[in-house]
């Protein structure tokens, strides 16, 4: 809820932002224009429910902002994550006082906030005109760092970025130009004094300097008040954690045996971060990704606190298996605890993204499909390796998109040959299905790039395929960025060794029985063979289609 409600509030103050420099924007065409700007903006902000959401927005928006500072242990944050906090805090200082002189002066001394009113102040000072343009650009590039935080978690973010960069650029570019022209008109009007002095009695302009003096002392007393209270915050800071290291320590114990003792109070993400261990954590330690998950044993495992309602949707989302828990979201206390991260220290937004339970590793019933080029070698020595890599390109694009159609996933690509796993989603049933499906539409595939690459090859491509259905084990495996969802077990090394023996048999597919069963399948047209498999005590059925094109379209 806490995260929530500061998204919300960030959220409508970027609205308000937005709003507020598109009006600065209409000051290139004038100071007419940017005044109607103004009635618009006020008629959007200046009501009691615009105030009102406004001010609950700034308030807590700004105390969640110090709640989070004062809750994290250690201060340990990545570069953009410094930049934003550091222009965050910057903000209510130095805004302050724009504040107090429009809206206050408005609310105070009936000054009508027109817009030649907000440029008064800058052209009779110039550091006044320096510190807004600084104001616009802290306060936007602070808001476009908490947005694209927040968006880079969705799918589709990566698709638009383009044209939210666009946006972040041009938005604030257009004000500060919007502002400079303005700043040029006005200058005109202060060296007309009876010009100036009507504009004066039009917005009721406080006509004593103490008015002003006033006003700006209310905006000194709001900028101590509000340094003062992030004073406290950092001051509450080492108490909270003198009291916590009463608790006694919490001693962890990492992948490689590695073995740390903290105090309590830490979040498992900010341990890792304090004695050094590589932790990945995409959104920041918010709780909005499932980067940092770790696993958690131990002889203290069982006295974690309870997962909250928001990490318990996170991990039902990626459908994480008990034991594994958000590390920015849990703080153990004193005990003994084995922590095993389970995605490298440097996942991104594509490992947020992905949210198979299957990743986690298990045991399920699967169908595995192995594909092979017969004779490709020979092909090879004859081509230059330009004209191998786009043959094989062209190769594997067919086949992957063969196996996609059919529902199945591409595990990887061995050499000119190719590894497809079926059921990771779907019963059994529907994995051989799929399988065989797979099957047909890659000899489809495979004869219609025979086709396009006519003249280009002496003889077709040729293809080898071995299908079978079992249990194995799923899981992601592998180290670092070369970590993926794969397969391991007797089913896989079986459907390889019905690959081979596709040579054996001069037919382009064999398929065990066991799939067949499984899928509710039967092929009385092709041939049976019974035969040996190396690690398997009996012998296993298996049939052998001369042309997998020629199996059926549905079943």
């Amino acid at each position: 809820m806490v995260q929530r409600l500061r998204l919300i509030s960030g959220i409508t103050l970027f609205v308000f932002v937005t709003t507020h420099l598109l009006n600065h924007a209409l000051g290139l065409f004038s100071i007419s224009a940017a005044d109607h700007g103004v009635a618009v903006f006020a008629a959007i902000w200046r009501n009691p429910v615009g105030t009102t959401v406004l001010s609950l927005a700034i308030l807590t928006h700004f105390g969640l902002v110090l709640w989070s500072v004062f809750r994290r242990r250690r201060l340990r944050l990545s570069r953009w994550e410094w930049i934003q906090l550091a222009l965050g805090l910057c903000i209510l200082p130095i805004g302050l006082g724009h504040f107090v002189m429009v809206r206050g002066a408005h609310e105070i001394n009936n000054v009508t906030t027109a817009y030649f009113w907000v440029l008064w102040p800058m052209v009779a000072d110039p550091w006044n005109a320096v510190r807004q343009f600084g104001l616009i650009l802290i306060v936007w590039i602070h808001g476009c760092i908490g947005l694209h935080f927040w968006l880079r978690l969705k799918p589709w973010y990566r698709r638009s970025i383009a044209f939210f960069y666009g946006a972040a650029l041009m938005v604030p570019t257009l004000a500060i130009c919007g502002v400079a022209v303005a700043l040029r008109e006005a200058a005109d009007i202060f060296q007309d004094t009876d010009k100036l002095m009507a504009l004066a009695r039009a917005l009721n302009a406080p006509a004593d300097r103490a008015a002003i003096d006033r006003l700006r002392d209310l905006s000194d007393i709001l900028i101590v008040a509000v340094v003062l209270v992030v004073a406290l915050v950092l001051a509450a800071r080492p108490l909270r954690a003198a009291w916590e290291r009463r608790k006694g320590p919490v001693r962890l114990e990492y992948p490689e045996g590695r073995l740390v003792s903290l105090p309590a109070g830490l979040s498992l993400l900010e341990m890792s971060r304090v004695v050094g261990v590589p932790h990945a954590s995409v959104c920041g330690g918010r709780g909005r990704c499932s980067t940092c998950r770790v696993r958690v044993a131990g002889p203290d495992a069982e006295r974690l606190p309870a997962a909250s309602a928001e990490e318990v949707r996170v991990l039902r989302r990626i459908g994480a298996p008990e034991g594994v828990r958000l590390a920015c979201q849990t703080r153990p206390p004193p005990g003994i605890y084995t922590v095993t991260p389970m995605l490298p220290s440097n996942a991104d937004t594509r490992d947020v993204l992905r949210g198979d339970s299957a990743a986690h590793g298990t045991e399920r019933v699967i169908a595995v499909l192995f594909a092979d080029l017969r004779g490709f070698t020979a092909i090879a020595e004859k081509r230059l390796p330009f004209d191998i890599v786009f043959i094989l390109n062209r190769y594997f694009r067919s086949m992957g998109d063969a196996v996609h159609a059919a529902g199945g996933h591409v595990d990887k690509f061995i050499g000119d040959g190719v590894m497809a796993v079926f059921g990771l989603r779907t019963d059994s049933a529907t994995a051989a299905r799929q399988a065989l499906d797979a099957a047909r539409r890659m000899s489809i595939a495979l004869e219609m790039l025979n086709d396009s690459l006519t003249g280009e090859l002496d003889q077709p491509l040729r293809i080898g395929l071995g299908v079978h259905a079992g249990p194995a084990i799923v899981g992601e495996m592998g180290h670092g960025r070369t970590t993926s969802l794969t397969a391991i077990g007797d089913t896989v090394n079986t459907a390889s060794r019905l690959e081979s023996l596709s040579k054996d048999f001069g037919c382009e597919l064999v398929v065990s029985q066991e799939l067949l069963d499984i899928a509710g399948v039967t092929l009385l047209g092709w041939q049976r063979h019974d035969i040996e498999v190396r690690g398997r005590e009996r012998r296993m059925a298996v049939r052998a289609v001369a042309h997998a094109n020629q199996l059926p379209q549905s079943w």
